[in-house]
């Protein structure tokens, strides 16, 4: 459950909403802390989207609490200690003080209550995260140093690390999430806790490593925190396809290396899901197809291949049918743009068009972010052509509806100047004149019913005049 972002400071504030609340707890005899991200964000001077707050009160003293002033009640977590609710329009989740411990595959804890603050705080996952404000009274509580790792920029586990990744392995991938959202490094003992434990990332469920996959992702410097993660043998278990691509070096028809050219199309990239994605994939297709000969390193038809594999991997890690197939669409037009190189004609710009859909933006964005070269004249130039296919299209759209590039007759004209019912046959002769359309942009329809009595004389299901 998540909020618009907001600054934590705003949530403190002497008559705020927060600290009422935290008053009404305490007049019931109740302790409550602010908690996790929230107090995090407050020390980095960050806005924060979720409320999180630690409790000794059990679930059903919250829910009687909450019930006079929440518009909602969520109970779903209630079974695991947590109950969400909207106060004066803050979405918030309190959770009655626990330890967890999460088994093989499951997307739940095993929850014991706790009875204390530094009891809860010492089951999260990090120490900047291990920290609680007391409401209402908004007295700092900093049990195992999280104050001083975050400002030396040292991710650390509260206690000790191989016990707190045992307890949920998904952490060691969560420890490289705030590497990217936050520049910060993991300190040394944690990092060779996670290239100990790395493995057990094998027994999280998909769903739980893809989201937090996708928060690495949309972080500020996701690249680095992958070279991280692959360093410490964590890729290998749930996207051995990013390994693979440190190919290599042939000592005579060297090649750029294409694990760190990856990494640096994904931080050139805007920060959506789906562009992310693929730029993270859009060169995994290239170990299966590289190819050595006279003239150098190959990687022929590898943005098909890897389309192909994206597709498998996505589905694997259970992303939704739409990601799915924009980003393995994404990853098969990738290189399309660098097949011509004499310029772009009429025709060529529909094709780009038409077969980018709805995707034509995303795709050159990721085509832009995949100019990685060191050569300023050889990126001027690539910039310079893509500065001249969207002035193309610009150009033709003015002219011509190229988003809505339809033959010129319907299947049900075909099938009437024909006299073929439907079938195959009607799909066929519609692909000839999209063709023609591509081709030659609009004929006009007289010339189009011409073009299809050709074919059909070629397919013998007309006689020729005579």
């Amino acid at each position: 459950m998540s909020g618009t972002p907001v600054k934590v400071s705003e949530l403190l504030s002497d008559r705020s909403t927060l600290l009422e609340l935290a008053r009404r707890f305490r007049d019931a005899g109740h302790e409550v802390y602010l908690v996790g991200g929230p107090v995090r964000d407050l020390l980095l001077r960050r806005a924060h989207a979720d409320v999180d707050l630690a409790t000794d009160a059990t679930p059903q003293e919250v829910k009687e609490l909450l019930r006079p002033v929440a518009t909602n009640l969520w109970l779903q977590g209630e079974r695991f200690g947590t109950v969400g609710a909207e106060v004066d329009g803050i979405p918030m989740e309190i959770t009655t003080f626990r330890t967890e411990r999460y088994q093989p595959s499951s997307r739940h804890p095993e929850v014991s209550f706790a009875s204390d603050i530094t009891t809860d705080l010492s089951r999260r996952d990090f120490t900047i995260n291990a920290m609680a404000i007391r409401l209402p009274e908004r007295e700092p509580v900093d049990p195992f140093g999280g104050l001083d790792d975050l400002r030396r920029g040292v991710i650390r586990t509260p206690g000790d690390p191989d016990d707190s990744f045992s307890d949920d392995p998904l952490r060691i991938l969560r420890a490289f999430r705030f590497m990217s959202q936050l520049g910060m490094k993991i300190d040394a003992a944690t990092l060779a806790s996670i290239e100990r434990l790395a493995p057990a990332l094998e027994t999280v469920s998909a769903e739980r490593i893809r989201d937090e996959l996708d928060r690495l992702l949309l972080g500020r410097w996701p690249g680095r925190a992958l070279r991280w993660a692959e360093r410490a043998g964590v890729t290998q278990v749930f996207l051995p396809e990013l390994s693979a691509l440190k190919l290599e070096q042939d000592p005579v028809h060297r090649h750029k290396d294409v694990f760190a050219h990856t990494l640096a199309v994904l931080e050139r990239t805007p920060e959506d899901r789906v562009l992310r994605l693929a730029a993270l994939l859009h060169d995994i297709g290239k170990p299966r197809t590289r190819r050595i000969g006279p003239d150098g390193v190959s990687f022929h038809h590898h943005d098909v291949v890897g389309a192909e594999m994206a597709r498998e991997r996505l589905r694997a890690l259970r992303y939704p049918n739409d990601v799915v197939d924009a980003v393995s669409e994404l990853i098969r037009l990738h290189h399309r743009f660098h097949t011509y190189r004499l310029g772009w004609s009429d025709s060529a710009v529909r094709r780009y068009v038409r077969d980018a859909g709805p995707l034509l933006e995303p795709l050159n964005r990721l085509v832009r972010a995949d100019c990685t070269t060191r050569d300023r004249a050889k990126a001027r130039r690539l910039a310079a052509r893509m500065d001249e296919l969207e002035a193309r299209i610009k150009e033709l759209a003015k002219q011509e509806e190229l988003a809505r590039i339809r033959p010129e007759l319907d299947g049900r004209e075909v099938m009437a100047h024909l006299g073929i019912e439907p079938g195959p046959l009607v799909g066929e002769a519609l692909e000839h004149l999209l063709e023609i359309r591509l081709s030659e942009g609009l004929v006009g329809k007289q010339e189009a019913y011409r073009r299809l009595d050709e074919w059909a004389r070629r397919r013998g299901l007309r006689s020729d005049p005579g």
